[in-house]
């Protein structure tokens, strides 16, 4: 298991004081660190249609070659970066890797990027819009990143990336294994690899204005909503017909924070809209179908575990809790509170966490459901 030492600060510290504020170096943040996939490995899942990956090269010129990959011949002994998206997706024990961060809330959890590089192999100095922790795996990496900024000029040397002004840096640093790097968002940033590297960047989705309203938008005509329509509420003659009154402007706007009041609406929006699985998931369904029963029985002796890029959390209402899982909605009893907190919040679940769950038995048909449909497995210890 993966567990941050902090070094001189602690959980609380780094929320309170560089979350989303600044840049921070944990030198030796995961102890006696091993990486949990190979180069050959990541390799292999480039080569997959259904997993996103890139090759950059940067020698004399910048350049970008997307996957999926039938050889690597533009993977150069040096200047070039391999880089792999949604690796937790697909191999556990790199999903393992986000188990430490549950100090962030599982909504803001968007993937784990891993890249492979060759000596002086990197992306060139950018800026993110997002949090990002980045952990140093086999080699080691120059990093130099600067404070927040949202003024820099940006360009793009190729159509696929966009790179920053030159800046001045807060950290410059070699980062050897288990050593942690968190980047606050638009704080610039580059790193180049010094030997052959592995790096693992644990990326915090961050969705805009523009995406969360076209996404609500969409939701109302799946659901035929919204079709009210404005009702003219003169009380006099319009002397002025070319004024577009501020009244009638703050009724327009009233129509349509009606929807956005809608707490129903709402949430069985939101929730949908930031379960969805930004990534192609290893989904499987389970053959033969599990029965209730079995599933209680097996998990006596085998742990439960969620696929990996899973995004399940919960709401609150007033007579019941929203469990959402990849965007589906499970309506529960709040008596059931205590085992969906368990279920959203632990990577395995094994048998002394199901005697202390106090659920009913609409919680268990809903997660024998969710297992026969492949997003919770039993997990072979002996694979």
């Amino acid at each position: 298991m993966f567990t941050i030492h902090w070094d001189q600060i602690t959980p609380e510290i780094f929320i309170k004081n560089y979350w989303q504020k600044r840049p921070i170096l944990i030198k030796g943040g995961f102890a006696e660190f091993q990486d949990p996939i190979s180069a050959e490995e990541l390799a292999g899942l480039a080569m997959e249609e259904a997993v996103e990956s890139r090759i950059v090269t940067n020698q004399d010129r910048w350049h970008v070659t997307h996957g999926p990959f039938e050889s690597f011949e533009s993977l150069g002994e040096s200047h070039s970066t391999l880089l792999v998206q949604a690796v937790d997706h697909w191999h556990p024990e790199v999903s393992d890797m986000l188990v430490p961060f549950q100090l962030l809330p599982n909504w803001r959890v968007d993937d784990v990027m891993i890249s492979y590089s060759t000596p002086q192999g990197g992306v060139g100095p950018h800026i993110d819009q997002y949090d990002v922790f980045i952990i140093q795996g086999q080699g080691s990496r120059r990093w130099r990143v600067g404070e927040v900024d949202t003024d820099l000029e940006q360009h793009c040397p190729h159509p696929s990336l966009q790179q920053v002004q030159p800046f001045e840096a807060k950290i410059d640093d070699v980062l050897e294994p288990g050593d942690i790097l968190y980047i606050p968002p638009f704080c610039p940033h580059e790193g180049y690899a010094i030997e052959p590297s592995l790096n693992y960047s644990i990326g915090f989705r961050a969705p805009n204005q523009r995406e969360m309203f076209s996404a609500f938008a969409d939701h109302l005509i799946d659901l035929d909503m919204g079709d009210a329509r404005f009702k003219d509420k003169f009380d006099e003659i319009q002397t002025n017909p070319g004024h577009f009154e501020p009244k009638h402007i703050e009724q327009i706007r009233n129509m349509m924070k009606q929807l956005l009041d809608d707490d129903a609406l709402f949430h069985q929006w939101l929730g949908s809209f930031l379960s969805e699985a930004k990534h192609e998931l290893d989904l499987e369904a389970a053959e033969p179908k599990y029965t209730l029963t079995e599933i209680i029985e097996t998990i006596q002796s085998t742990p439960l575990r969620r696929l990996g890029g899973v995004r399940t959390f919960y709401i609150t209402e007033p007579h019941c809790i929203q469990w959402f899982v990849n965007q589906t909605c499970v309506q529960l009893h709040p008596d059931n509170l205590a085992a969906v907190q368990t279920v959203t919040g632990r990577q395995r679940i094994s048998a002394s966490h199901v005697e202390a769950l106090e659920a009913d038995e609409s919680f268990w048909n809903a997660l024998t459901q969710l297992i026969n449909q492949g997003y919770w497995y039993f997990e072979d210890l002996d694979e």
